[in-house]
């Protein structure tokens, strides 16, 4: 009597029982199947010894499950996103619909519990087998890839990719590489990234949503839909940013952070700071462009003032003290204090950051990154940085009392400390200073400049001129002086250049403010940020609307765009 084999699926067990099929030939069959890592239904159909017709109905009566003629399905109607393209490749088994908490899933061999559990464990919901036959499963499952692959060979036919490389990932020993490396998703996963830098965007969004997959582009600080991949390839794209990020492409349920570098040829890299976020329906991965010749452009490619310019630069060269940078997230902050990083970046200083994380790469500059799940947090940097005998010290943020205090001892001891804080002005960030629990005479003893920034969009040179009423320049902030007719507000118009939107770019407003005695002697008093912001106006500082309406005045930007970015 024939050995019974070693892997023997229930279905095969079933149509021997019953008599549809001898053991020898059930044997034969499966190690057949095993030698070309195919299922056992596959190679019984092959053999002929049953159609895939037969099988079908065989399997949904003898296991007790619908049969469905694949026929009569719309392949475009099918809910793809429930199950990973992996798992549809690999097993021959698709999602056709959802009800609450379960999914029916098409597949040829309902007895394959291995599958059923995967699915399980991949979608989170209770499988309900609906059998097909396998051919048309075949079919259905190769349409499917074909059409993201053509799809993606489509997106990525014009692009020259030559010379091109993507950097600092690491191979993962439990990766399964074609997964990865698939050429399709590699070359078009490159090509969003160099579209999204030659069109000066600042972030990438790649985001899953339960009926469709989007990527958008955020440039000049507006978000743009660029492109909707097919759904079957997030898990794949999602796979490719990861790993060339370090990150753990198995870890699918807590949010990640890293890094990558894009080679674009000998004298140009980009890094990209990725962030993923585990979302309902997949991961959402964020990409932040970090240009390190944003941090080389100077300080005149800004837009601080002539007068702004010059405070800035006598306080970043004085031997000790403290300049802060204020504004909210993507306000410009990061650039500013790597352009004075570079200013200061001499061979006779020594400089060290501590950043969360170290954003451009600044070749003569030590960066730290903090990492507060390892205990090395701002405050543990900063009171290393001060046995390695710096000059100049460049806090990422002061977001607690200890790091303020240590930041404030380093000012106070022969040190240059930049940093930032997250406020609305320059005068509300001394005020934050004190209700952190800083002590006064600490913060006018050791803070010399306190600069707050926006981003505006610059206008396109397809701007036209604009016929705004004089009551509304003055309710804006103009002073009757400054409405003498010697300029022209100008505003968008839209053209190819700018897509339509009629900007192209973006420029700095600020508002720099020395401490002044008298500011310290407000300060020593426990002034509030309404008492240093009078002191500020009558010392002839700016604040950010005033710095705005001088780009108004220049043409610049619009006065729509100055009293969005400008409206506290």
């Amino acid at each position: 009597m024939a050995a019974q084999p070693t892997h023997f699926s229930a279905l095969g067990r079933a149509l021997v029982q019953q008599g549809r099929l001898v053991q020898a030939d059930a044997n034969a069959i499966q190690a057949e199947a095993t030698r070309s890592g195919i299922t056992f239904i596959q190679q019984l159909v092959v053999s002929k010894k049953l159609s895939a017709k037969e099988v079908s109905l065989f399997a949904a009566q003898t296991f007790g499950y619908p049969l469905l003629d694949l026929n009569a399905v719309d392949v475009d109607q099918l809910p793809l996103n429930l199950i990973d393209s992996k798992i549809i490749m690999n097993h021959r088994v698709i999602a056709l619909g959802k009800r609450g908490n379960r999914v029916f899933v098409a597949m040829s061999d309902p007895s394959n519990e291995q599958v059923l559990q995967e699915v399980k464990f991949a979608t989170g919901m209770t499988m309900e087998p609906v059998v097909v036959e396998d051919d048309k499963l075949a079919l259905i499952v190769r349409k499917l890839t074909d059409s993201t692959a053509k799809s993606l060979e489509a997106a990525t036919e014009d692009v020259d990719l030559s010379g091109m490389e993507i950097t600092d990932g690491e191979a993962q020993p439990d990766v399964v590489m074609e997964d990865i490396d698939d050429a399709p998703v590699v070359k078009y996963v490159q090509k969003i990234l160099l579209d999204a830098i030659n069109g000066g965007a600042s972030d990438i969004h790649f985001e899953p949503y339960e009926k469709f997959y989007r990527i958008r582009y955020r440039t000049d600080g507006i978000l743009y839909d660029v492109a909707q991949p097919p759904l079957a390839i997030k898990e794949k794209i999602a796979s490719r940013i990861k790993v060339v990020s370090r990150l753990d492409i198995s870890e699918k349920r807590v949010p990640q952070d890293g890094r990558m570098k894009m080679t674009l040829s000998k004298t140009r890299a980009i890094d990209f700071r990725v962030s993923t976020l585990p979302t309902l329906f997949g991961e959402k991965i964020c990409m932040r462009i970090l240009d390190p010749s944003s941090a080389t452009l100077g300080i005149e490619a800004l837009g601080y003032e002539p007068e702004q310019k010059e405070h800035l630069l006598r306080a970043i060269g004085r031997p000790y003290g403290m300049v802060l940078v204020t504004g909210p997230t993507g306000s410009g902050k990061t650039v500013s204090l790597y352009t004075c990083l570079n200013i200061l970046n001499k061979p006779g200083i020594n400089i060290s950051t501590a950043e969360d994380p170290a954003e451009i790469n600044l070749p003569g500059v030590n960066q730290v990154n903090v990492n507060d799940k390892q205990g090395l947090t701002f405050a543990v940097a900063l009171k290393a940085f001060l046995r390695q005998d710096p000059d100049i010290i460049m806090v990422g943020e002061i977001r607690d009392l200890e790091t303020g205090e240590i930041s404030i001892k380093a000012a106070q001891t022969g040190h240059m400390v930049l940093s930032t804080l997250h406020t609305n002005d320059a005068p509300a960030t001394l005020s934050r200073l004190m209700n952190m629990g800083i002590a006064p005479f600490n913060i006018a003893s050791s803070v010399i400049l306190v600069t707050a920034q926006r981003l505006a969009r610059k206008l396109c040179s397809c701007k036209r001129p604009e016929d705004i009423p004089e009551e509304a320049l003055l309710r804006a902030g103009f002073k009757e002086e400054d409405l003498d007719g010697t300029w022209q507000p100008f505003g968008p118009a839209g053209c190819d250049i700018c897509k339509n939107t009629g900007y192209k770019g973006r420029l700095g407003i600020y508002q720099v403010m020395p401490i002044t005695d008298e500011m310290a002697r407000i300060i020593m008093k426990n002034g509030t940020a309404i008492d240093l912001a009078d002191q500020a106006r009558r010392e002839g500082v700016n604040d950010l609307r005033q710095s705005g309406l001088i780009k108004v005045k220049k043409g610049l930007t619009s006065l729509e765009e100055i009293e969005a970015v400008t409206n506290e």
